[in-house]
C-alpha cells in the first residue's frame, strides 16, 4: 500500500463530541473552512490533502459537477486507504446560469467573477463524497445567493483585503462582501462556505454507528 505523509489530527473545541468507532475520520481538504465546519460538528478528523486534477467532462451536467469532482478527490486516495479509514471529500461550484465559475487565479479574474454575480442571483453547489473501502456515498447540496448591486470599488476593496483565489467564485459568503453585499439565501449557508453539514450529519447517522 501507497503511504501518505502524516496528516494533522484535528480535536473539536465544542461540548458536542462525535464518533464513529472503529473508524479513522480523514477530511482531505485544505479548505479551513470545512475542517472549521467538521470541528463545529464535533467529529473527530485528520486532515490530509492530495493535489488532484480538477477538470471534468465537457458534457457534464453544470449540476453534476460538484460530485464528479467529489468523487474524483475521494478515488485518488484510494490507495491509501486502509480498513479503519472514513474519508470525506468535497467541492464546490458556482453557477450563472449554465457557466461554471471556478476559482479565481488573479485579481482580474475575481473581479470579473465578481462584477457577474452583482445584482443578481446565482446557484452554490456543494459535493460531498464519503468512502471506505466498502462502501461510497455521494451527494450534493444547492443554494441560491441573491447579492445586491455593487460597485468596482467595493469589489476591488474586498479583493484587496481578503485575497479570495481559493474559493469557487471568487468570494467568501462569510467574509466582508457577503455582510454588505448578499441579501437572500435559498438553502443552507454552509453549503455556500463548503460544507453542507446538515446532509453529512445525516448521512453518517443513517450508514454508520454514529455515537455521541
Amino acid at each position: 500500500m501507497a503511504v501518505l505523509p502524516n496528516g494533522k489530527k484535528e480535536k473539536t473545541t465544542n461540548e458536542t463530541k462525535l464518533e464513529i468507532p472503529d473508524k479513522n475520520i480523514i477530511l482531505a481538504s485544505k479548505s479551513p473552512r470545512r475542517q472549521q465546519l467538521l470541528r463545529d460538528l464535533g467529529l473527530q478528523f485528520t486532515t490530509k490533502s492530495l493535489d488532484t486534477d480538477e477538470s471534468f467532462p465537457n458534457d457534464l451536467d453544470p449540476g453534476r459537477v460538484a460530485e464528479y469532482l467529489a468523487e474524483k478527490k475521494a478515488k485518488a486516495f484510494l490507495p491509501y486507504l486502509y480498513d479503519e479509514d472514513l474519508l470525506i471529500t468535497a467541492d464546490t461550484t458556482v453557477l450563472v446560469g449554465s457557466a461554471i465559475l471556478n476559482k479565481p487565479g488573479n485579481e482580474a479574474e475575481a473581479v470579473e467573477m465578481l462584477e457577474l454575480i452583482q445584482g443578481k442571483s446565482h446557484k452554490v453547489i456543494t459535493g460531498v463524497c464519503i468512502m471506505d473501502l466498502e462502501h461510497q456515498l455521494l451527494f450534493s447540496d444547492c443554494t441560491e445567493v441573491s447579492f445586491s448591486p455593487l460597485d468596482t470599488i467595493e469589489i476591488k476593496h474586498y479583493i484587496k483585503a481578503f485575497k479570495p483565489f481559493d474559493k469557487a467564485g471568487g468570494y467568501g459568503i462569510q467574509e466582508w462582501i457577503g455582510l454588505i453585499g448578499i441579501n437572500s439565501i435559498h438553502g443552507s449557508y454552509y453549503t455556500v462556505m463548503g460544507l453542507p453539514v446538515h446532509k453529512l450529519y445525516a448521512y453518517l447517522k443513517s450508514n454508520y454507528d454514529l455515537k455521541y
